[in-house]
């Protein structure tokens, strides 16, 4: 795997140096409202990675304080995609674990005269703080004394009224230049079951006061995020200095990651699941983590793919190839390589023995001999792919199989197809040839070479198979870049196929990688049967992309 090296991880080890630290402790805070995409990989693996690099730690900790679009299935999902990357956390946590604390400094900021309730409603709130442009006006309850505010936010906490009649707030500065420090909002009231606290409570803190809370709560040395929170650093250190915390985490933001024609909004893909265009967040063209495991992409191609994009303070898009690149890279030497045929068409061996079915000996990879060797079935019948015959050669670099044209079939025979069937619209159904029988595994090709070297299925031994051949959900272009991503949905993003593999993936698994000889990369998926095999084709074995 490749190595972490970035700007975040010059700054630790400064602080290491120095002194500033005594150890690095970084955490990762997804909300439990939805399953991980491969953005949050990032923050993941940055997360976890530099705190390795120093024998650091790192924490899981749910920031579970919006309780409106939260779920213990999304938390157990989020559990399971840390475990599938390879991350165990120091420990798990729960912004909800935090919430006395941070209602008791709250009420510290109050008694100091640092925070008051609000009576007004979020479109008013909305209407006071100004513009970029033009600073804020202040609230009409902001000069409350601290006795009232006192009274009326235990009054919020013990329900006595609806949801937005009232908020905290932090009471800052309404002219300030940067709008964030305009009097945020602290505390909203939520009368809603809460999926750890249920009713317990009905107030609940915003992120940008609880967040820095939890940090200093357990000791965060490094607490990285995304760029979009780089005008939020002042706030965040402006909570932990008037909260008094013993402990003083520090923000710091990298570059978001972008990946063409991907989606990386837990919004949009929530719309999606919805919608139901998709077949749920684990559909294989998601890219969800739950979606691109399903897909067949591996742990470790996710982890040298977010390694190998690298680190920076400015935001940055990449390539969907590079992703694919890592997964060929990861399974070259890894996946086993049986014959699948997609797009079948029959070919009869007429001058074969009929009834007679033989065993030829073949490698798992033919680039690693460690993974052994299996017996591959080859009788009169077999299928190959219809788009390796074409009846007239066209050219010479026609590389494949043609009327009167000897070809390979690979580990077997040289054949030559003689002759074809068609059905009433001209479709060809069945190819006749005949077989050199002196030929088998190859030998003859020291007195002839064939015109090209394909692969089959021995038909009465071939399994069947449902094979889904995915795309991107959406194609971004220069001419739809305007409209709405609904309107960028590709239609083609899903075409399924029926065809044959080989008997040897009779006892195939959910996710389960194969290379599928001049196929691609497929994986086995949870809709697999005994009776009808499914496989979701990963990528394809060549790419335009270039490392």
């Amino acid at each position: 795997m490749a190595e972490i090296n970035n700007f975040i991880k010059t700054i630790m080890q400064n602080d290491l140096d120095s002194g500033k630290v005594n150890e690095i402790i970084t955490r990762f805070p997804p909300e439990p409202n939805a399953y991980l995409h491969i953005g949050h990989a990032r923050a993941i693996i940055t997360n976890f990675e530099l705190a390795k690099a120093f024998n650091g730690k790192t924490n899981l900790r749910f920031d579970d304080t919006n309780p409106a679009k939260e779920d213990q299935e999304f938390v157990d999902g989020i559990i399971y995609d840390l475990a599938w990357l390879g991350y165990k956390p120091n420990n798990v946590f729960y912004g909800s674990d935090y919430f006395e604390a941070t209602y008791e400094k709250a009420i510290m900021l109050i008694k100091k005269g640092l925070a008051y309730v609000d009576d007004l409603n979020q479109e008013e709130i909305s209407k006071y703080r100004g513009t970029l442009n033009e600073p804020g006006k202040n609230s009409p309850y902001r000069d409350r004394s601290v006795e009232e505010n006192l009274k009326l936010f235990e009054e919020m906490k013990e329900g006595k009224y609806k949801d937005g009649e009232k908020t905290l707030r932090a009471k800052i500065d309404m002219a300030s230049p940067n709008i964030n420090m305009r009097d945020p909002v602290m505390y909203r009231i939520l009368h809603i079951n809460h999926h750890r606290q249920g009713t317990k409570w009905c107030i609940f803190p915003m992120y940008d006061f609880a967040h820095p809370l939890q940090d200093a709560f357990e000791g965060i040395t490094h607490s990285l995020c995304s760029l979009e929170y780089d005008n939020h650093r002042v706030l965040y250190d402006w909570v932990v200095e008037n909260c008094e915390m013993k402990h003083v985490p520090h923000q710091y933001e990298f570059g978001r990651l972008n990946i063409t024609n991907t989606i990386m909004s837990k919004r949009y893909l929530r719309q999606l699941v919805d919608a139901k265009k998709v077949l749920g967040y684990d559909d294989p063209r998601m890219p969800t983590l739950c979606g691109l495991r399903r897909r067949g992409f591996t742990a470790d191609s996710i982890r040298n793919f977010i390694l190998g994009t690298g680190l920076s303070r400015v935001n940055s898009t990449v390539e969907a190839d590079q992703l694919d690149e890592e997964l060929r890279n990861d399974l070259k030497l890894k996946a086993l390589r049986p014959n699948a045929v997609i797009n079948p068409v029959k070919v009869i061996i007429d001058n074969y023995p009929e009834g007679k079915i033989e065993y030829l000996d073949c490698q798992n990879n033919q680039e690693n001999e460690e993974l052994g060797s299996r017996k591959i079935a080859f009788s009169r019948e077999v299928y190959i792919e219809r788009e390796d015959f074409i009846e007239e050669k066209p050219n010479k670099k026609w590389k494949r199989a043609a009327l009167g044209v000897e070809v390979r079939l690979m580990h077997a025979y040289f054949i030559t197809p003689t002759s074809v069937e068609k059905d009433n619209d001209g479709n060809i159904t069945l190819i006749h040839a005949t077989y050199d029988p002196e030929t088998r595994s190859g030998s003859g090709f020291d007195l002839r070479k064939p015109n090209g070297n394909i692969h089959f299925v021995e038909a009465t031994t071939a399994i069947p198979a449902e094979f889904r051949l995915l795309e991107p959900l959406i194609l971004e272009t220069e001419e739809n870049k305007d409209l709405d991503f609904m309107e960028k949905l590709n239609p083609n993003s899903l075409n399924i196929v029926n065809g044959f593999v080989e008997e040897s993936l009779k006892d195939t698994k959910p996710l389960d990688h194969y290379q599928f000889i001049r196929n691609g990369y497929y994986c086995t998926d949870k809709d697999s049967t005994d009776t009808k095999l499914v496989f979701n084709r990963t990528c394809g074995l060549k790419s335009s992309f270039k490392l």
